[in-house]
């Protein structure tokens, strides 16, 4: 099922560019499937065997793709499909084939039905939790599907935070008690026998698990979102209203009952905070003139009803309240479906306006009035029957829970006025509105209402069969007095008493429509209060003021912290490190009695010459000696690597020092000269004391975890098995790109962003610009001219970039293929005979290291930072051009070249049989050079050397070529 919901999802956009609306006819064959398939299980034969699958996914975490099939999961998904492909064949009517984003939204909806179908489905609670936040991504969505109307996007962005903060509540709530109950699985958590002796802290687990089901079925205090999503179109409140995202919460208070029985205090908090929602939405529905906006505060107090019974989690409420879930279901999606009806053949859904839209749509008349009366429990309807179900549990059940009733039993008065209410405004005359014109309405409009109207008194006829299959779940809860049954002619007493009193006093409501409405407009907030007291009796003004004060707070907190300081971002990291682990040092033991001073004589030279430039660089005032200085620290750092045995990390310590001084120098250019004076002397010693501290910390640091050693090394064990396994004698290299192959993939991907942000960021721009070659020049060009005053004559400073036969005499002899752009002044005859010799060398190097890598010092990295410097040698020697002719090619291009190679040299083992990255050392007899191992990782080096070239091409594209660009122009405005 959800396999055939996520293919339909992503067809669904070409189906409606083929089929236009109509595409929505073969998506709603997947859920209709689904749904049949549903029907034709036994639900009761799950109770006792329930259909279980489970997939390994993270074994080290316990974590599996795991689904359950049980009697509660039958229903919620019988639902869920159900009401899913009803939507979407009333989608293909409500539609027209020039709706906006229509393809977009038909995968959405499809997707949104699969997603809460695996939710109903998953007992891994990981699993559960993916889900949950499935749905409310695919609610946002489906909500802001107008995207240009502000309505939609701040309904769409409430429903996300508000949905989205409960959810991660409850995800650490679900952790806290899958921990102690050993098992991620949904079903064993909840029959665990912890729950009989819960402490504190499954309380409090199940506290924060709860507000994720209130926030996601928008009880009090987080109701305002499901209102405001009625913006979205309505088939999507239709569904999300009827049988899919509010329903989630509801579900999992269903699903963990068996614990909640023996927390006591959690249900009694449950059920208050359920009904003061049912209450709260019943009143504000009775205020709204809007019809769609009547029924979404309908849902408010449905669910707030739902709540409160299922709370209770005992025998006969979790089967009543399962019973009202069905009831709910079937009566609302058909009354969202007739607004939506009414909206778009009336053109408004002010009930104000409407005036016999009654007599103008009969039928339609009839489906809104038939779910209405079930929404409001008029006998014999099912509504009714559930409503009255639950009134005898409640009752029989004694205590609390009859205080429970009563609050229930006015929040059914309301339900009964607004039912009436809606009615009459919707299909009754409107005072002083003129009469609607009859309009024309096809049968495949209204069938899809109808057919789920129909179910509230279909229903009633199988009430015994469908009791047998609620009590099939419910029967693991304790019992509490009498059994309940569905019973369309209940018994005399106190419940059919309170049935007959919500009825009475509902009309009497109803009657005094003017003064209840009075009486509301008195007691509303915004009569009487102002200000925070204003926000803090409404929700939505609450939300909005906390969003407000969130936004306060980062913007006085990024501006404590993040002040565009570079030194003071750099001081704040520092002090931090510093005090985390200076608390830490100062408790240890004395330093490590197997200290070695220095290994090798020439660390005695080394170092301090380290220090030396580390001391001058911090002292200098000009920032080109200091980029040099730091390049003289960390050519020693490679001195010291090979000193101590490691020349792969020396020759890549050496390389990316001069790309990072070659990269730094570029930079330099759009900078001052100088570094600016600071007056203040205790700023200095500030900064020299955060150096200092943190020196000591980070060599203290490194000394305490060299000695913290407790197994041998693995390095010594690694050696044979880079042989035997990766087929090569240099062990660092067959590391990176076979033991380690994920971390190098995952090094060379953050490479290719941060390529990106060089390219994006430090200019914005277009990333692809067409590449300038020097045959491209119309004619005359010269670059770096020297100012008009210049002594130089002029025919020194124009230059013809044409060949010989047609620029004739006047064209200057050059050593590489676009100097003859370059003023004479700005041109160096020695560094371009010197380039000209060590360009193919370097180059030929490069490719050597990423053959020879395997076996000796190099690799893809290294070769492709000495072809980086090879092209940097060029670009310094020749210009932007000259860099163009070395590297005729879009960096982009040379960047996802080289990934792609990455990644296919991982699937290629698939595709012959064996794992993601495999390895395999082929020999190959070459003529003249004899037996050759080519190991099947260098695929991979390739890769790494294409991507690092990108990467130096890109930094000396954008901080090179394009730096010169700005300054000639400048150079030009003078």
């Amino acid at each position: 099922m959800l396999l055939a919901h996520v293919v339909a999802a992503l067809v669904a956009p070409l189906l409606v560019r083929r089929l236009g609306r109509n595409a929505f006819y073969p998506l709603a064959l997947i859920p209709g499937a689904s749904a049949l398939w549903l029907a034709s299980l036994d639900p009761r034969a799950l109770a006792g065997s329930p259909r279980e699958i489970s997939v390994t996914w993270i074994p080290a975490l316990g974590i599996d793709l795991g689904f359950r099939l049980d009697t509660l999961s039958w229903v919620l998904a019988l639902i869920a499909t159900g009401i899913g492909a009803i939507v979407l064949l009333y989608c293909a009517r409500y539609f027209k084939d020039t709706e906006p984003g229509l393809g977009r939204f038909a995968g959405l909806l499809t997707a949104f039905a699969g997603a809460m179908v695996g939710l109903v489905l998953a007992d891994d609670v990981m699993m559960l939790y993916t889900f949950w936040e499935l749905t409310t991504i695919f609610s946002y969505l489906l909500v802001g599907h107008y995207q240009d109307r502000q309505a939609s996007r701040r309904a769409a962005l409430n429903a996300l935070i508000s949905t989205t903060a409960g959810g991660l509540a409850m995800l650490v709530g679900l952790l806290m008690i899958a921990v102690p109950a050993g098992s991620m699985r949904l079903s064993v958590i909840v029959a665990d026998p912890m729950w009989e002796q819960a402490g504190p802290s499954l309380i409090t687990a199940m506290a924060l698990i709860l507000v994720g089901a209130t926030s996601k079925s928008a009880l009090v205090p987080t109701h305002f979102w499901l209102p405001g999503a009625m913006a979205a179109p309505t088939p999507v409140s239709a569904y999300l209203h009827a049988a899919a995202m509010v329903k989630a919460g509801v579900y999992l208070i269903l699903r963990l009952a068996p614990a909640l029985t023996h927390l006591e205090v959690v249900t009694i908090v449950l059920a208050a905070v359920g009904a003061t929602t049912m209450v709260v939405g019943g009143w504000r529905a009775l205020r709204q003139t809007d019809i769609k906006l009547l029924l979404a505060y309908g849902t408010v107090s449905q669910l707030g009803f739902l709540t409160a019974v299922a709370g209770v989690a005992t025998h006969d409420a979790v089967m009543v309240a399962l019973a009202m879930l069905i009831a709910h279901a079937v009566f609302k999606a058909p009354l969202f479906m007739v607004v939506g009806i009414i909206d778009k053949k009336f053109g408004t859904r002010d009930l104000r306006m409407l005036s016999g839209v009654g007599r103008a749509a009969p039928i339609i008349a009839a489906i809104g009035t038939l779910s209405a009366a079930s929404m409001a429990a008029v006998p014999p309807l099912y509504g009714f029957v559930a409503k009255e179900a639950i009134f005898t549990a409640l009752w029989t059940a004694g205590g609390w829970q009859r205080l429970l009733l009563l609050a229930l039993i006015a929040g059914s008065i309301l339900t009964v006025a607004y039912s009436w209410r809606f009615v009459h405004g919707a299909f009754g005359r409107a005072p002083g509105a003129p009469q609607v014109a009859r309009p024309r309405i096809a049968v495949l409009y209204w069938l899809p209402p109808a057919v789920v109207a129909l179910f509230s008194v279909g229903l009633v006829l199988v009430g015994g069969p469908l009791e047998q299959t609620l009590r099939a779940f419910s029967s693991m809860l304790p019992r509490t007095g009498a059994e309940v049954h569905l019973a369309v002619v209940p018994h005399l007493g106190i419940p059919l008493l309170a049935s007959v009193v919500t009825l009475g006093l509902g009309i009497v409501t109803c009657a005094l429509a003017r003064p209840v409405a009075r009486l509301q407009k008195k007691l509303s907030p915004q009569s009487w209060a102002d200000g925070g007291l204003l926000e803090a009796f409404d929700a939505e003004r609450g939300f909005r003021r906390i969003l407000r004060g969130t936004d306060a707070l980062s913007i006085v907190a990024t501006t404590l912290f993040q002040r565009g300081s570079l030194p003071y971002t750099l001081g704040t990291m520092l002090v931090v490190l510093i005090a985390l682990v200076a608390p830490v040092a100062v408790t240890q033991t004395s330093p490590p009695q197997n200290l070695v001073l220095f290994q090798h004589p020439v660390e005695l030279i080394v170092l301090p010459v380290a220090a030396l430039a580390a001391l001058g660089a911090a002292r200098s005032r000009r920032r080109l000696r200091a980029v040099f200085l730091i390049t003289v620290t960390g050519y020693c750092v490679a001195l010291l690597f090979l000193v101590v045995g490691a020349p792969d990390v020396a020759i890549t310590q050496a390389l990316v020092e001069t790309a990072m001084t070659v990269v730094l120098v570029l930079v330099m250019r759009r900078l001052p000269l100088h570094f600016s004076r600071r007056p203040l002397r205790i700023g200095a010693w500030a900064r020299w004391g955060i150096a200092i501290a943190t020196a000591v910390v980070l060599c203290g640091g490194t000394l305490y975890a060299a000695d913290a050693r407790y197994r041998a090394a693995l390095g010594p064990g690694l050696i044979e098995k880079a042989f035997t396994i990766g087929g090569g004698h240099n062990v660092v290299n067959v590391t990176l790109v076979d033991a380690r192959v994920w971390d190098t993939m995952g090094e060379i991907a953050v490479l290719l962003v941060v390529a990106t942000g060089v390219a994006s960021l430090v200019f914005v721009t277009r990333r692809e610009r067409p590449i300038a070659r020097v045959r491209d020049l119309e004619s005359k060009t010269s670059i770096w001219r020297r100012r008009v005053g210049s002594q130089l004559p002029q025919n020194a400073l124009d230059f013809d970039a044409r060949p010989d036969d047609v620029a004739g005499g006047n064209r200057w002899r050059t050593w590489l293929s676009a100097g003859l752009t370059l003023a004479p002044e700005r041109r160096m005859v020695v560094l371009e005979v010197i380039t000209r010799i060590a360009f193919p060398m370097m180059m030929m190097f490069s490719i050597y290291l990423l053959m020879a890598g395997h076996n000796l010092p190099g690799g893809g990295f290294a070769g492709g930072l000495v072809a980086g410097l090879a092209l940097a040698l060029r670009y310094i020697a020749g210009g932007r051009y000259e860099l163009s002719e070395a590297a005729p090619v879009q960096a982009g291009f040379v960047l996802g070249a080289g990934m792609a190679i990455a990644v296919l040299s991982g699937v290629l083992p698939l595709l012959l049989g064996g794992n993601v990255f495999s390895t395999a050392t082929p020999v190959v007899q070459v003529p003249l050079l004899g037996e050759l191992h080519v190991p099947s990782a260098l695929l991979f080096d390739i890769g790494v050397y294409l991507v690092v070239l990108g990467v130096m091409l890109d930094f000396l594209r954008s901080l090179g070529s394009q730096i010169d660009q700005q300054q000639e122009a400048e150079t030009d405005a003078r």
